[in-house]
């Protein structure tokens, strides 16, 4: 089969599409047929920076966590799937679990899901990182109907999908945008749009709270934006934060009383532990999607495998709207 090998970490020319063997499913696993992956800000960490990152796979590496495909072998102890149910999951890509961006993967059968119906098998392979993240991040904070909630970045990966769960749980729900595209986007999704480079957090808290505050703050810009997300929390009020790798006086989160919680979704593939909860999020997610109330958004670009580098290229460029979608087969 194909693979797209890295060697080395580096820029994105690391890249190298080799013939590599068929991977045989141990126990627990499936085999897939990957049909498309997409790419993932931690995808382009790790191919940047390498054993300087805890999660960094020994080279030769294949790399790809999201993925959608139809599988063609399954291990004798997994119960569930069959041959030929189309799937989806994030699970590879790290450490020593080999990744998407190849013809074949292995996956832990607890790691995957059946795929939402009513999405082609490219949205589909947008939607488990950042879909799982979200989610997994309102659970934390308690998100329940009637809720002010606050996403920054609603436009991004991550952003995109949490404004939407917020919804469907019942929230009323604002978003953070730096431009018209990315405000329109957030608009057309539902929320209440914030240009933050016009609207000060005061501003935006008093038209859109009453002053008093956002129940649940979820933060997918991080670094200095979280002190951002502290004022905008009402007390004793949740915040969650992917991005949480900053040096931060927590002064205005400890007067507040707040919640933080810090998401990091790949602890179950690292650790192997608590496994099955990814594939419980994903059925519910499949779920939301079915019932209409969740789409992720692709960007217009289209990448096939031996463009991963172009597509790790547009991701860090800031240029795409939506998830960088890799087309495998």
């Amino acid at each position: 089969m194909k693979a797209a090998i890295i060697e080395r970490f580096g820029d994105s020319s690391v890249f190298n599409i080799q013939d590599v063997p068929m991977p045989a499913p141990s126990a627990g696993q499936v085999r897939v047929r990957v049909h498309a992956s997409s790419v993932n800000t931690v995808d382009t960490m790790i191919r940047q920076m390498g054993d300087d990152l805890p999660l960094a796979p020994p080279l030769p590496a294949i790399l790809g966590m999201d993925f959608a495909g139809t599988i063609d072998a399954v291990a004798d102890d997994v119960e569930g799937f069959n041959v030929g149910d189309e799937v989806y999951g994030c699970a590879g890509g790290l450490a020593h679990l080999p990744g998407a961006l190849a013809e074949y993967m292995c996956a832990d059968a607890k790691l995957i899901a059946h795929k939402p119906r009513t999405l082609s098998m490219r949205e589909a392979a947008a939607l488990p990182l950042v879909g799982i993240t979200a989610y997994e991040g309102l659970q934390r904070a308690g998100i329940r109907e009637g809720q002010n909630v606050l996403v920054h970045g609603g436009s991004g990966g991550v952003g995109h999908v949490a404004l939407q769960l917020a919804k469907y749980f019942g929230a009323k729900v604002s978003s953070t945008g730096g431009g018209d595209a990315q405000l329109a986007l957030i608009q057309s999704l539902g929320a209440t749009p914030i240009h933050y480079k016009t609207q000060s957090v005061d501003a935006y808290v008093a038209s859109d709270t009453g002053g008093e505050g956002y129940d649940i703050v979820f933060d997918s810009v991080g670094g200095a934006n979280m002190l951002n997300s502290f004022k905008a929390t009402k007390l004793n009020g949740h915040v969650v934060s992917t991005v949480s790798l900053v040096e931060l006086d927590l002064s205005e989160a400890h007067f507040r009383g707040l919640s933080l919680h810090v998401v990091f979704m790949l602890i179950p593939m690292l650790h192997n532990t608590g496994r099955e909860a990814h594939g419980e999020i994903l059925r519910a997610l499949a779920k939301i999607v079915d019932d209409g109330a969740l789409k992720p958004v692709l960007d217009t670009e289209t990448y096939d495998l031996a463009d991963v580098g172009k597509a790790h290229d547009r991701l860090n460029s800031g240029k795409g709207m939506g998830k960088v979608v890799v087309d495998i087969g």
